[in-house]
Order: C-alpha cells, then sequence, then structure tokens
C-alpha cells in the first residue's frame, strides 16, 4: 500500500483530461477549498456514491493525563465526518478500480 499526494493525483488527471496541470491544479485546490469553506459554515456535502462530508459538534468530555493521572476537561468542538458511499465501499471492499472519469457529462452531481 502507498500514499498518493495531491501532486501525483494531479498528474494522473491531467494526464487522462488531456488539460494542463496548472490548469487541473487550480480546479482540484478549488474543489477541495469549497468543501472546506462549506464545512466551516456547517453544511453537509453530499457526492452520490462517493460519500458524504458533515460536521458533528463533540461534547465536552472529561479526560486523562496518562502520566499524571489528574483529570482535564477536554471543551466541545466541532469536527468534520466522512461517511462512505456505496461505490467507494464497494471498490474498497473488492479492490476493483472505478473507470476514468465516470459520470463525466451525466449531470449526476
Amino acid at each position: 500500500m502507498s500514499t498518493v499526494t495531491k501532486k501525483e493525483l494531479i498528474e494522473r488527471l491531467a494526464e487522462q483530461s488531456g488539460l494542463k496541470r496548472q490548469d487541473v491544479r487550480k480546479v482540484v485546490q478549488g474543489f477541495l477549498d469549497e468543501i472546506i469553506n462549506e464545512l466551516g459554515k456547517g453544511n453537509r456535502l453530499e457526492f452520490r456514491d462517493f460519500g458524504v462530508f458533515d460536521v458533528r459538534e463533540r461534547a465536552e468530555r472529561i479526560a486523562q493525563n496518562p502520566k499524571t493521572l489528574e483529570r482535564v476537561v477536554v471543551p466541545a468542538k466541532r469536527t468534520a465526518r466522512f461517511r462512505v458511499g456505496r461505490l467507494m465501499k464497494q471498490c474498497v471492499d473488492t479492490g476493483a478500480a472505478v473507470p476514468v472519469l465516470t459520470g463525466a457529462g451525466t449531470g449526476d452531481e
């Protein structure tokens, strides 16, 4: 198992689409920025078959420092959560690849 970086992903997408790397980089970064902005507003993002991003509220809780055994209050906070969609779950489970540029032009957002 290896790690794929954003740069490698951009290079693959540029090669597959025939677009310039700089253009693909702008689109990918814009997409990621919009996800962050929407989650920051507390909105939910749903990408059919891929998954759902949403924001959850974590309640304040009491935790314990493992070294000193001192009890500390962990304040409430908001955290992002991702739930896997049907197609991603299926591909991860079976190891199958998704066809390149699936759903392109179908209007299935």
